[in-house]
């Protein structure tokens, strides 16, 4: 089963719809877009991206991708295209009987986001119903054959349950576990009460250790660095990865932190990939400042702190640039 680190990666927003109005949901549908992609469109975007299908992980996204009725089909076309892998990320509820239409040979992994080791923290942050609608759609597709994974969002509001999830997690026979750093976007940027992200001491004390613990269940844990260590030179993927963010409304991102601006780096128009005009994310990229990462300088500089005589006490990684850890058992 191939692994995602190192390749480039298609994010395919087929829909912005969804059953659910997580709180810290990026989604943000002015942007975005509100409408639904046809199959004749899906298909002919997934021909578009389709030059380096071999060496690129595909991940179809919404919303809910589930919600759209044709995710089988899309899904069988981008399996004949011979992408490298392909990924549904869902919330859990598996809509359109999804699990029914497609087999495991469609697909590589099925993804389902928790946010809590219990209902109550979990439903809090993603609705009522959604801790159960996963573990539920988790057990359904582990027994029809699927591979499966989990993304898991740290904020302040679940930090604490993190240290609870190796026992949750190795209970579920899942192959992959994903520790996401929240961005401060679509909803979250939205929330002007709470920047629901973590300190540089919190975020250092738990989620490595608690990554290594998964990991020594032989489940592979993937994570972002986000704390450069002193002296280590930043990346920016803009630059050294060929990622693109997809959306409905055909704005393609390079960076998924500048995608509440109409920064993108391309639009798809007639089925053609057309360069933005300047200023566009692409001339943020080979900037140069001492906090690390620019965009996040920009609009989620709450994670940044300072020493007295001005300069930055850390600086931050790019976003799209992971950790893994994988361990034989």
């Amino acid at each position: 089963m191939p692994s995602p680190r190192n390749h480039p990666i298609f994010f395919f927003h087929i829909l912005t719809r969804c059953n659910l109005s997580c709180a810290h949901c990026y989604i943000n549908p002015d942007q975005h877009g509100h409408q639904t992609l046809s199959i004749g469109t899906i298909c002919r975007w997934l021909d578009l991206f389709s030059q380096n299908a071999l060496q690129t992980n595909l991940i179809f996204l919404g919303g809910e991708p589930t919600l759209h009725k044709d995710l089988p089909p899309a899904v069988k076309h981008a399996r004949k295209l011979n992408y490298l892998s392909i990924t549904i990320d869902t919330n859990g509820f598996l809509f359109h009987n999804i699990l029914d239409r497609i087999t495991p040979d469609d697909v590589d992994f099925i993804s389902f986001s928790l946010d809590g080791a219990t209902s109550s923290t979990n439903d809090a942050i993603r609705g009522k119903g959604s801790y159960d609608a996963v573990l539920s759609g988790i057990h359904q597709a582990r027994q029809k054959g699927f591979a499966c994974s989990m993304i898991f969002t740290v904020s302040d509001k679940n930090l604490h349950e993190l240290l609870n999830m190796p026992d949750l997690v190795a209970s579920l026979d899942i192959q992959r576990f994903f520790i996401q750093v929240i961005g401060m976007r679509g909803n979250s940027a939205a929330d002007s009460t709470d920047t629901h992200q973590v300190s540089r001491e919190l975020w250092l004390s738990v989620i490595p250790k608690v990554a290594e613990t998964i990991a020594q269940t032989g489940i592979t844990v993937t994570y972002p660095k986000v704390f450069l260590e002193p002296g280590e030179v930043f990346t920016c993927a803009g630059i050294v990865a060929d990622n693109y963010f997809v959306f409905p409304n055909g704005r393609v991102y390079r960076c998924p932190l500048c995608e509440d601006y109409p920064l993108h780096a391309y639009t798809i128009e007639d089925n053609t990939l057309v360069p933005s005009p300047p200023v566009n994310e692409t001339h943020l990229f080979d900037l140069t400042i001492p906090e690390g990462c620019v965009m996040n300088k920009i609009i989620q500089p709450g994670n940044l702190d300072y020493l007295p005589d001005g300069t930055p006490a850390h600086r931050i990684a790019c976003c799209m640039l992971k950790q893994e850890i994988s361990r034989t058992v």
